[in-house]
């Protein structure tokens, strides 16, 4: 018998990953449903911010503002392209290939916004070896991941849309405009399907070296997506999201308790914002970004610490290092840093926290 082939994958997209929930959702959904559209826009809603679908639970895949998603779907009910703002951590990407995989059912249309993408990466590109065997044809043309979208009606998602070049950008200012691609050589144009759209990310923290044009700007609908509000909502995303990346990891290692998540969000939301979270104490900043991202990373990697190398429970040793490596970016800066805020307020912080100060202060050095 052949291995189920889920089994083998590293990270399943969205569509397959909440499959059970999806296919719960459109048995339920009785709303209209918008052309190219396999749910409801209630329905989107419910599969992102959480609810109940008949006697299937649909967990949360975004804990934040529900305005700002009501927002960002009706965007995606107009000819207007959503883009997603904020800085590292703020879930744009999650919340980019959820809302593609509730609307759409596909969230593999991707484009990875570098200094290296280019024009072809936007529009289409040629197999050469056709190209220069039978001339342009459509068996030599290679569709961009927004072509695709186009001519099937569906979402494209265009990531770090600020990383790119200015003509990178204007290739998109006429797509977004024209809802099509001309193709001169074989003298034909595609247009959009009904159902097209393009959801961007941009990062506020890390730019690119490119500034979004205010051209481009102005064919999106533009979303700032802001970090967790309080302690309570990121200690809530951080424990869900640690649970989720760990058991498609299969981590051998139990889930970090409470305190131990508490402790590390604390951590970086005084580091994050300078201050102490009882605004007492001022603390000096490191040159990295101290994201909720980072924070479900550090807690992942000391599961696989303690699962491999421990008895399977994150020891204050395991978290030490982690939060070694997420915030000593800049050797010199952050290592100074990182030793006053161990100095003037873990240490102050009583015996809980004792531990945990020691194995910091000994990693540090």
């Amino acid at each position: 018998m052949g291995m189920d082939p889920k089994q083998d994958v590293l990270r399943l997209p969205a569509e397959k990953l909440y499959a059970r929930e999806l296919e719960a959702l459109k048995e339920v959904d009785k709303e209209e449903r918008p052309a190219g559209w396999q749910l409801s826009p209630k329905a989107v809603l419910t599969f992102i911010v959480g609810g109940q679908a008949g006697d299937t639970a649909i967990t949360p895949k975004y804990i934040g503002h529900k305005r700002l998603v009501e927002m960002a779907i009706a965007t995606l009910l107009t000819d207007r392209a959503l883009l997603l703002i904020g800085e590292p951590g703020t879930a744009k990407s999650w919340l980019s290939e959820n809302l593609t995989a509730a609307i759409h059912g596909d969230s593999s249309k991707v484009i990875q916004g570098t200094a290296g993408t280019s024009e072809e990466h936007v529009r289409y590109s040629w197999n050469y070896a056709l190209l220069l065997a039978q001339g342009p044809s459509e068996q030599a043309l290679i569709r961009s991941p927004i072509f695709r979208a186009m001519e099937s009606g569906g979402i494209a998602r265009f990531e770090e849309i600020s990383r790119c070049a200015s003509e990178v950008q204007d290739a998109l200012i006429s797509i977004l405009s024209e809802k099509t691609i001309a193709i001169p050589e074989l003298n034909r144009e595609v247009a959009a399907e009904r159902g097209f759209s393009i959801i961007a990310t941009a990062n506020t923290r890390d730019r690119g070296v490119n500034e979004m044009s205010a051209a481009l700007k102005r064919r999106f609908n533009i979303i700032v997506l802001p970090a967790p509000s309080s302690l309570e909502t990121e200690i809530d995303i951080v424990r869900r999201r640690v649970s989720e990346i760990s058991a498609s990891y299969r981590l051998r290692a139990s889930q970090p308790d409470e305190e131990t998540v508490r402790k590390v969000v604390t951590i970086f939301r005084e580091l994050r914002s300078g201050v102490t979270l009882d605004g007492k104490e001022k603390v000096k900043a490191p040159t990295g970004v101290i994201s909720t991202a980072e924070a479900i990373s550090l807690l992942t990697g000391s599961m696989a610490l303690a699962g491999s190398f421990g008895d399977g429970r994150i020891t204050d040793e395991d978290v030490a290092a982690g939060l070694q490596g997420a915030i000593v970016k800049d050797e010199e800066k952050d290592r100074v840093a990182w030793k006053e805020y161990l100095e003037n307020v873990m240490k102050k912080r009583g015996a809980s926290w004792r531990s945990l100060y020691g194995a910091c202060s000994e990693i540090n050095g």
